[in-house]
């Protein structure tokens, strides 16, 4: 894995592909009169450190963990700034494919700090995809459930909340099928398929959920 670099703005057209290479910087994107928010002002911190690749003014605007995630992420740099839900604000691409309907990356600002970074995922494997969008579901994180998870597969599986009490889902491995693979959590009663699309090259995500009842 690279860090990233920072391309001008002729370089970004010519550069709209999946490359490890960010783009310029949303922050610099947006516009100037824009009303200041203290969730985007905090996240635009740890943005902009993470394109100058300066861990050090990372540090000062995140968690230790927060500044790997980040520093971690495979894709180039997101090229808009996507808004703040609250204390979640979003970086997203309009001009690179990834993964999952997260389309970038996420962070979780607490105070003065982005306490938590989400990544859109390059997963090399169906099992894996659907494995972490299962995970996401039990721990009942929806952000977790975008890096591999299509808009509409997360909001279908998270519109029933995971019960540890309730019914034991198996996993059964995933198979072919004409569009992609099938990954399957059988369970009392029935069984959960994940539609799983893409290749090792591109990342895999899940596009979608359907149920099948005994």
């Amino acid at each position: 894995m690279s860090t990233p670099l920072v391309l001008g703005g002729a370089a970004l057209a010519a550069a709209a592909t999946l490359t490890l290479a960010p783009a310029v910087p949303a922050s610099a994107s947006a516009s100037p009169a824009r009303v200041a928010s203290a969730p985007r002002d905090v996240a635009d911190k740890l943005f902009d450190a993470w394109l100058a690749r300066d861990r050090t003014a990372a540090a000062r605007a995140a968690t230790p963990a927060a500044v790997n995630a980040i520093f971690g992420y495979v894709y180039r740099a997101p090229d808009r700034f996507g808004g703040c839900s609250g204390a979640v604000c979003r970086y997203v691409h309009t001009s690179v494919r990834v993964p999952g309907g997260l389309d970038g990356i996420a962070m979780v600002v607490t105070g003065s700090k982005v306490t938590k970074v989400y990544l859109s995922r390059h997963l090399v494997k169906p099992s894996a995809a659907a494995g972490h969008l299962f995970a996401a579901w039990k721990r009942n994180d929806r952000y977790a459930g975008l890096e591999v998870g299509s808009t509409a597969a997360v909001n279908k599986l998270f519109r029933v909340k995971y019960d540890p009490r309730g019914v034991t889902h198996h996993f059964q491995g995933c198979g072919k099928e004409p569009k992609g693979y099938s990954c399957a959590w059988s369970y009392e009663g029935g069984a959960m398929l994940m539609h799983v699309r893409g290749s090792a090259s591109a990342g895999f995500e899940v596009g979608s959920i359907t149920y099948l009842a005994d």
